[in-house]
């Protein structure tokens, strides 16, 4: 019985010991004072500008690609991909306006057909839009996990 507790302790204490770890390098890294974002809302409107350093775009690999006319319509087609939801139900996707910068537009979404949204609204066609990393930049722009 008593080597039972034994190896329960030393368990916890191996435990309590990597998580003292893993919270030092996260202080060092905050400490070291290196932003991997940078937020600025956009007057007049509920969304904001979001600026990636190179490395961090790089360990979230954002992706983009070309807002497109479908197929023989009208509709504008984006990768299914692209699309996000918020909490409300209504749609979103970010642009790329330039290098490692984003921007949150509305999108009207007709229907998904395959890999593919086809939209009534959204951004010009050749706009590139997020299709990797998009869930990080509405986390950023929101500053979810921000202390």
């Amino acid at each position: 019985m008593r080597s039972r507790h034994i190896g329960h302790i030393g368990a916890m204490l191996v435990l309590a010991i990597a998580l003292v770890g893993c919270k030092q390098g996260a202080v060092d890294e905050e400490a070291s004072g290196a932003e991997i974002a940078t937020v600025e809302p956009i007057e007049g409107t509920d969304v904001a500008t979001v600026t990636l350093t190179p490395e961090a775009a790089e360990r979230i690999d954002v992706t983009t690609a070309p807002v497109e006319r479908g197929a023989g319509s009208a509709a504008l087609s984006i990768p299914y991909a692209a699309v996000l939801y918020d909490p409300a139900g209504d749609t979103w996707t970010y642009t790329s306006p330039e290098d490692l910068t984003y921007v949150r537009a509305p999108i009207s979404v007709i229907r998904i057909d395959g890999d593919h949204a086809l939209l009534s609204k959204g951004p010009a066609p050749g706009t590139e839009v997020v299709t990797v990393g998009a869930a990080e930049l509405l986390g950023t722009e929101y500053e979810v996990g921000e202390e």
